[in-house]
């Protein structure tokens, strides 16, 4: 047998050898295990309603639990906090809102940067908001 016919064949072989080890690399499915969505405020508020009814749809179309975890107090930091803190694999979700744009510029010393830390996901509900103030107040826009 020709020598360059032996080396295809050997280099041939070790290829088949090697791919016939090899498995295809699959993508984990995601949830696998149950994921905490927060909210900032107790049961029975608007963010608790609207996240029962997100995680319930979740949980129907996921196959998986998707638990929801009311962390009020601080006007929705501690939450936010626990959040910022949890490992970032996507298991702990957050309800953010108003209050926490209200927080990020009100308060200068949170242990967190909510614009920073937090990313946003999804929007899963629109609610104008309205400043008013007294009208001998000089502010005009």
């Amino acid at each position: 047998m020709n020598e360059s016919i032996a080396r295809a064949i050997g280099g041939t072989v070790f290829l088949l050898a090697l791919f016939a080890g090899m498995q295809p690399a699959a993508a984990q499915t995601y949830p696998t295990k149950p994921v905490r969505i927060v909210v900032g405020f107790p049961p029975g508020g608007t963010q608790d309603i609207v996240a029962r009814l997100v995680s319930q749809s979740l949980s129907d179309r996921m196959g998986q639990q998707f638990v929801v975890d009311n962390r009020p107090g601080a006007t929705s930091n501690i939450a936010a906090e626990l959040v910022v803190n949890a490992p970032k694999d996507g298991y702990t979700l957050f309800v953010a809102g108003l209050a926490n744009a209200v927080s990020a510029s009100l308060y200068s010393k949170l242990n967190f940067e909510f614009i920073r830390d937090i990313a946003p996901v999804a929007a899963i509900a629109r609610v104008p908001g309205v400043m008013v103030v007294n009208p001998s107040f000089p502010a005009n826009s």
